[in-house]
């Protein structure tokens, strides 16, 4: 996704104070897209990686069930170690 950039936008009747608040809410929505993405994502590769038959009366089966927990667990632990590795080389 790509960055939202308010210098394309004829704001000019807007204050400077509408203008970094539509900036700050069209930064949260961003955001919010960039994780509805991740989510996105990971379900998608947990899915294929964990539903091997028929979903059957709309439920898992109990290995199934273990190996999607088990996908998306690993995946946060990847996730929070990425984050704390790049934080510390921005120190």
């Amino acid at each position: 996704m790509s960055d939202i950039n308010l210098n394309n936008l004829d704001l000019s009747t807007l204050s400077e104070k509408d203008r970094a608040e539509i900036q700050q809410t069209l930064s949260s929505e961003d955001q919010k897209a960039r994780l509805q993405a991740t989510v996105h994502s990971l379900t998608d590769t947990c899915f294929r990686k964990c539903i091997t038959g028929t979903i059957r009366s709309g439920k898992l089966d109990k290995t199934e069930e273990s190996c999607m927990a088990n996908c998306a667990d690993r995946f946060v632990d990847a996730s929070r170690l990425t984050i704390g590795h790049l934080q510390k080389l921005r120190e």
